[in-house]
């Protein structure tokens, strides 16, 4: 399955980022954008478990498109995307990759959803020499592929020691479960979280893996219950973090649960209920964080969907205004587009402030860190923690 979104031009109204708020990248003067579109090919999750990424990334795209377009789009023409279904499964991104490489109005790939999933596709991207751009691939072991692997995810290997110190010095947690998602992604972050924990003084009791698609986590419950923790660690995403919380109360299972950042959405709660009252989770993103970009953009969101933005759509917005500034001073081919990410400075983003890429890693350094707690049925600071960078 495919969707293709194309953007001539939209009304300035919704032209938020003009040459204030991205200088270099959009005129002022500039006209709605026209012509042939700049092309860019998604990889990642319309069906399946997954599909709600999938969703999310769209909304984020198009609020961005919306801005771009409306102010020039890239060198005056418009840019758009086709998005392939791949489910986020390693043999369909493959396929897609295929596809994507033999198509030359591709000048660029965002996704796909999963580490693993990307990574299996990425030795025919640098093959074929196309960006892979991997927006929401944390697997440290993700840009090491190639050097036409890029992400402005921040890595699992600094994520997790954050996670880590979360739990045992700022929840003061001693004896600690683990759940994780049994993929490469899974394990790694596991590996990494462990690693830090016991550094910071904590024991393991017990760890659990499950599959992607597990909905019983009963007997695993029982498992963790006999394990005597004080707390749980869930290396999860927001929908299998809200069952299992979900869970764990109907079986009475009281302890606090510290989940990875990657369930940071009003989807956790809206899934969880107050299952997730009391969990503790951070964010690379907060909406309530008071600079104009972040404000202009959560205000953007809700103008357009009618709701608050969360970190999935906030990494996929960044992610256009990223790639329209790069196409714009370097040039949209190929080439161009790989060599402009290596030098393009300081792009406004929503996550990171301003996003400068690391050329040994190719990853964006300096994303801000809020301890968040689910609270009254909504993420609120915990105990009047304040952003980090």
């Amino acid at each position: 399955m495919s969707a293709f979104n194309r953007r001539h031009f939209v009304g300035g109204s919704t032209a938020l980022l003009a040459a204030a708020s991205l200088p270099g990248s959009f005129p002022a003067w500039a006209d709605p954008a026209k012509g042939e579109p700049v092309m860019m090919g998604v990889s990642g999750p319309l069906t399946g478990q997954n599909a709600q990424y999938g969703t999310q990334w769209k909304q984020g795209f198009d609020l961005a498109l919306d801005e771009v377009n409306a102010a020039g789009g890239v060198k005056g023409r418009p840019l758009a995307y086709v998005f392939e279904d791949s489910q986020s499964d390693p043999r369909q991104s493959v396929a897609v990759a295929q596809k994507f490489v033999a198509d030359k109005k591709i000048v660029v790939e965002l996704g796909d959803f999963a580490s693993p999933a990307s990574m299996a596709a990425s030795p025919i991207y640098q093959k074929a020499k196309l960006v892979q751009f991997g927006f929401t691939n944390s697997h440290p072991d993700f840009t090491k592929g190639g050097d036409y692997m890029w992400s402005n995810s921040v890595s699992q290997a600094d994520e997790q020691p954050l996670s880590a110190a979360y739990a045992v010095k700022s929840l003061g947690l001693k004896k600690i479960a683990v759940l994780h998602l049994n993929t490469d992604w899974g394990r790694t972050s596991k590996d990494l979280y462990v690693k830090a924990a016991k550094e910071y003084g904590a024991e393991i009791v017990a760890i659990e893996a499950y599959i992607p698609d597990e909905k019983d986590f009963r007997s695993t419950l029982v498992r963790v219950r006999d394990a005597k923790p004080d707390g749980l660690a869930l290396i999860s995403y927001y929908s299998d973090a809200a069952l299992i919380a979900r869970q764990a109360k109907q079986a009475g299972l009281k302890l606090p649960m510290v989940a990875a950042s990657s369930v940071y959405s009003p989807k956790l709660i809206e899934l969880g209920g107050d299952s997730v009252e009391g969990m503790f989770t951070a964010s690379r993103y907060f909406p309530d964080d008071p600079r104009p970009l972040v404000r202009k953009f959560v205000a953007a969101f809700k103008a357009k969907y009618g709701k608050e933005p969360d970190a999935f759509n906030a990494y996929a917005y960044d992610t256009v205004i990223l790639m329209a500034q790069v196409m714009n001073q370097f040039g949209f081919e190929r080439e161009q587009i790989h060599q402009g990410l290596a030098k393009v400075k300081d792009v406004p983003s929503v996550i990171f402030g301003k996003a400068t890429f690391d050329t040994a890693t190719r990853r964006v350094n300096g994303a801000m860190n809020v301890e968040l707690v689910v609270k009254d049925g909504k993420f609120q600071l915990h105990e009047g923690s304040i952003p980090t960078r």
